[in-house]
């Protein structure tokens, strides 16, 4: 049966607090408690940013309730700094530097690329390196180096299929090379919805991801009744297995065949604090529950 999972792109916020969204007097290291009971999802933005450390992912998922899940952002070193060049070493630092210590709590990891045009054979080569199960992605993360020198973990409780996300924001690269390729390697291509680069809805893995930045003002706009409204029901087709007949696809090729498919969608329009609140109202259209709530 799909999943449909909703929440946020983060979770620590200053305009968040101070009653705005969190309770006046909720502790800030308490944010992730609150909130992984009140959605369903969240992702993960300080591996963006840097290298987190194994004690800091399995905080995470001790802190969120069982069934709750983390998206997990790529780290932009990867994507932004090597250009997805020479990653073979950066790949297994990531890996090593505590994903896997989620568990049954990881969910997919997105790899967000900059505005920039780099071809398609270097967005090949990259998807081709990427684990397709933990077992894979602990065997990769051994070959890390010193970054993670005294702090890599690499141990599985146990195998589980892996699930990666490509978002792509450069005009050139919305083309069906890059479409295709997504679906040779199994990678879904990000729903993204924003003002600055176009959106696309084309199917290329068994999962949908969407992540909702916010138009006409990315990052700030909020998403009216309506807009959910829509949302919620292209969602509902997605989740079926179907696709809506007005899709903005890239190509014409029929879609990877599902009887379902899960659906990650991620609120980003978190500069006037709409996020979480559309997140909550969008899970009342699709009655979705936190796995903690009650």
């Amino acid at each position: 049966m799909a999943k449909i999972r909703i929440g946020v792109s983060g979770w620590s916020y200053d305009p968040w607090r101070r009653g705005a969204f969190y309770p006046e007097d909720l502790p800030q290291r308490k944010e992730l408690a609150w909130i992984s009971r009140r959605m369903s999802s969240a992702e993960i933005n300080g591996s963006f940013y840097g290298l987190l450390r194994p004690q800091t992912y399995e905080g995470y998922r001790e802190q969120a309730p069982r069934g709750f899940v983390f998206a997990v952002k790529g780290g932009r070193f990867i994507t932004h700094s090597k250009k997805l060049r020479d990653v073979g070493v950066p790949l297994a630092n990531f890996l090593a530097s505590g994903v896997l210590r989620l568990e049954d709590a990881l969910g997919p990891i997105l790899w967000q690329l900059p505005a920039m045009d780099w071809g398609v054979d270097r967005i090949d080569r990259f998807l081709e390196q990427l684990p397709k199960d933990t077992e894979e992605a602990s065997r990769i993360a051994r070959r890390h180096d010193d970054h993670v020198k005294g702090r890599a973990s690499m141990a599985v409780d146990r195998n589980r299929r892996m699930r990666h996300v490509l978002e792509i924001r450069h005009p050139a690269l919305f083309c069906e090379e890059v479409a295709r390729s997504c679906r040779r390697h199994g990678v879904a291509l990000a729903f993204s919805h924003a003002a600055d680069w176009p959106l696309t809805e084309e199917l290329t893995a068994g999962f949908v991801y969407i992540r909702l930045h916010g138009r006409p003002r990315t990052y700030a706009s909020g998403y009216s009744d309506r807009d959910l409204d829509r949302w919620a029901e292209r969602i509902r087709i997605w989740s079926r297995g179907d696709e809506p007949g007005d899709s903005q696809r890239i190509t014409d090729r029929c879609p990877p065949r599902r009887k379902t498919r899960d659906v990650y969608v991620y609120f980003d329009n978190d500069a006037e604090v709409h996020a979480p609140h559309d997140a909550r109202r969008l899970m009342q259209r699709l009655d979705v529950e936190a796995p903690g709530a009650g």
